[in-house]
Order: structure tokens, then sequence, then C-alpha cells
């Protein structure tokens, strides 16, 4: 369930506990009249069962609290009471299945920034690639691909396209389209600062055989990427974090960026080349495995998405329909 706290003016305070009282997952409805100091206006608290979010939040919304007044929302990791039970019973669809989008849209604008840290993240990241294809070792690549922060800006990328929030789109690709670049100009400096000292060779790279996965492009090439996209889009939303480890050290992104700065100092112009196009698969094939989970869930409002319709059509769900609440 998610803990539902409002600031609401008074003259809307009706209007407001119309809207939580009509929709079957809400409960535990409190409200303390006259207590907000800044915004000015009564305090309404609430638990909304996840599969009633968009809903509630969508009506009070049309309210105007987000001008107004002021709305939260906190997960509520544990929940003893018959009455959540009877909330989350009555909402349409599966707790698990229910992607809050207001939620999800401001996770993914925080991740989506281009600021020093991601800047700094995405730098130290090609400059271990860098080292892992000189020492040709496996493991330090495999380090580069958990610092890499770049799957956060391509989540809001998917994010932004299935909700056509143009803004957050542009940020995530000025993101990514910003960071990649500075990043491997660093790392390109660094290695040929490395080759001047001998650590970084011709025949180095060109013996790479531990490493050499990186830029080899294939038709797993983009399976990977599309399962690893699939399974980080699903793990934001389900908020179950362990498993974006494995969709960091499953793609080769970052180490793709830092093979090509690599092999285009010592000549190696086709590795470049394959290792350019690597990056390029990847990056698109985890866009668009998130864009196709994204559209596969609930999407908005008592949408119950996909899956869900195909467990009434198989009289899987005995779950009830939500009765709309109609603004007056």
């Amino acid at each position: 369930m998610l803990h539902l706290r409002m600031i609401s003016p008074s003259a809307t305070t009706e209007r407001v506990l119309a809207v939580l009282a009509a929709d079957p997952g809400v409960t535990h409805v409190t409200l303390a009249r006259g207590v907000a100091l800044e915004p000015e206006g009564d305090l309404v608290q609430a638990d909304v069962a996840r599969e009633a979010a968009n809903d509630v939040i969508e009506h009070l919304k049309a309210l105007g609290i987000e001008h107004d007044g002021g709305l939260t929302l906190t997960p509520v990791e544990t929940v003893l009471s018959d009455a959540g039970d009877r909330a989350i019973d009555e909402a349409p669809g599966d707790p698990s299945d229910a992607v809050v989008w207001e939620e999800l849209l401001a996770q993914t604008h925080e991740e989506s920034s281009l600021n020093s840290s991601f800047l700094a993240f995405l730098t130290i990241a090609c400059l271990l690639a860098a080292v892992g294809v000189a020492t040709d070792s496996a493991v330090t690549i495999v380090g580069a691909m958990v610092v890499g922060p770049e799957f956060g800006p391509l989540a809001a990328f998917s994010v932004g396209l299935v909700r056509r929030d143009w803004l957050l789109t542009r940020k995530s690709a000025v993101a990514l389209l910003v960071a990649f670049p500075v990043a491997m100009t660093v790392t390109l400096a660094a290695t040929l600062l490395w080759e001047q000292f001998g650590w970084i060779t011709l025949s180095g790279v060109e013996n790479a055989h531990n490493v050499d996965f990186i830029y080899e492009v294939g038709p797993f090439s983009l399976i990977v990427a599309l399962l690893a996209g699939a399974a980080g889009m699903l793990s934001l939303v389900t908020a179950k974090s362990a498993a974006l480890i494995g969709v960091f050290i499953s793609v080769t992104t970052v180490p793709a960026a830092g093979f090509a700065v690599v092999a285009a100092t010592v000549g190696q112009w086709d590795v470049a080349l394959m290792s350019t196009g690597q990056l390029a698969v990847n990056l698109g094939g985890i866009v668009a495995a998130g864009v196709l989970v994204l559209y596969l869930r609930p999407r908005a409002g008592s949408d119950a998405g996909p899956v869900e319709r195909f467990k009434r059509w198989l009289g899987m769900s005995s779950k009830v329909e939500k009765v709309t609440w109609v603004q007056k």
C-alpha cells in the first residue's frame, strides 16, 4: 500500500474526502482541520492500495491539490488491518502489477538529471573499462558495468516515450548525449597518457581475448540488451532493486564505449567501429524493452492492463471493477 498525505485548502476538503470515499481501494482516512500552516489548510491522510493510486491521484489533481496544497506518497511496508486487506482486495488489478505513474515519473526525473555525480560515475566506469581492456581483465570490465549509471536515463527515456512526457525524454537524451562524449573524451586523454608510459600497446589490445566479447556484435547482443532492459524496468516498477545488479553486469554498454576509445588510440578502427555498434545496440535494446514492459503494464487510471484483462478472460481474477468518480 501507499500512504497518501495531503494539505487541502479548507474550501476543497469536502471534495477531497468525497474522492477518497468513492474509491474502494482507499482506507484509514484521517482529517485534521486547520493544522497546516504552509500552505494553509487541512491535513488529510489515507492509505491507498497501489492498484487504486493512479485513479485517486488523477482525481485529486483535477481538484488542484498540487497547486493549492500539496500531496506526498510514501510506501507502506507492513499493514495489519482488515480494512487495509479489504481495500487491496477490492481494488482492481494485482498489487505486483500496479505502476504508480507519479511515483515512477518522480524517480526517473531524478535519475535522468545531467549532473556532476552522473558525469563522475560514467567517467569512472569508462576509465575502468579502458583498464579492463588494457589488462585483459574480465573482472575489471564487470566492475565498470556495475559502476556505470546509464540505466537511469535510459529508463527515464522509456518512461517519457510511453507517457509522452517530452520534457523527461529530452532531459534523459541530453544526459546521455552529453555524458558519454565527456566520459569518452576523458578516457581518451587517460589512454593516450598510459600509452606514453607503455601500459597500453597494440599487441596488448589485439591479445585481449578475455574481453573481446565486448565488441563482438551478434544476434545475442540485442537479445541480452532486450532481456536486461526488461528486467531493469520491471525492477523499477516493482521496487525489486536487487534485480538491477544483474542488469548492470549483463550489458556491455559502458565497456563498449571504453573499448572503442582504446581501440581507436591504437589504430584498430574496425574494433572501435564494432564497439560503437555494440554500444548502439545496447542502448536501443534497453530502451525498446523498457517501452514494451511499460506498455504491457496498466497504463493509467483504472486500466488493468493486458495481463489482468487476460486473467479476467480466463476467470482467474475475482476483483471487482472500480466505480469511477465524476467531478461535479
